[in-house]
């Protein structure tokens, strides 16, 4: 039996996943609208590349689609695993292709801002994208999972298979070293004091 789409939206993660298995495809409809954009989002900022990240997202949906069968409700977040397998994925992507240039990574454009307002988002995203390509990978993804993503240490660190405190010292070490590759260009990117 199929449950209807308003249902499916306030169901949990792996609930969907579990009727996806057995055999509801909208449930899976209701997983890749809620968990692609998050895993894009994530791929995104590990990797600097659109395309990449797309490729990243939707290979990682669709591994968890095929460990939907075997998915044991309760012992993981969905969510979870699958910041893991995309930080995986990005690292492998990493490895393989070092040094894309960060002027290849064209911003999306927003009509609602002017032409002033959006040169300085994009040297602002520019900015933060090349101090993030700065930081060691594991501080880096820490950082995005914690500052950029939102997450908890302690998801963090299942994410990450280390222990909270390491996730802390990661995180505060990717910090300091971002505020230290950014400190000298505030004025340069519109922030002024006051």
């Amino acid at each position: 039996m199929t449950m209807p789409y308003d249902q499916q939206d306030e169901m949990p993660d792996d609930a969907l996943l579990v009727l996806y298995a057995n055999g509801d495809s909208p449930a899976a409809r209701s997983l890749t609208l809620r968990l692609t954009p998050r895993a894009f989002a994530q791929a995104f900022r590990m990797l600097g590349d659109r395309a990449e990240a797309e490729d990243v997202a939707q290979e990682a949906m669709i591994r968890l689609f095929k460990q939907a069968p075997d998915w044991r409700q309760g012992e993981a977040k969905v969510t979870t695993w699958l910041y893991r397998v995309v930080a995986n994925l990005c690292t492998d992507r990493l490895r393989k292709t070092r040094g894309v240039a960060l002027d290849a990574v064209p911003e999306p454009e927003d009509d609602a801002k002017s032409a002033a307002q959006q040169m300085q988002d994009q040297a602002r995203n520019d900015a933060l994208q090349a101090a993030l390509n700065g930081l060691p990978e594991r501080q880096r993804l820490a950082v995005v999972l914690r500052h950029i993503e939102g997450l908890g240490n302690p998801e963090i660190a299942e994410i990450m298979e280390i222990s909270v405190e390491a996730v802390e010292s990661l995180t505060s070490r990717g910090k300091r070293a971002l505020a230290q590759a950014l400190a000298g260009q505030r004025e340069a990117l519109g922030y002024t004091d006051g």
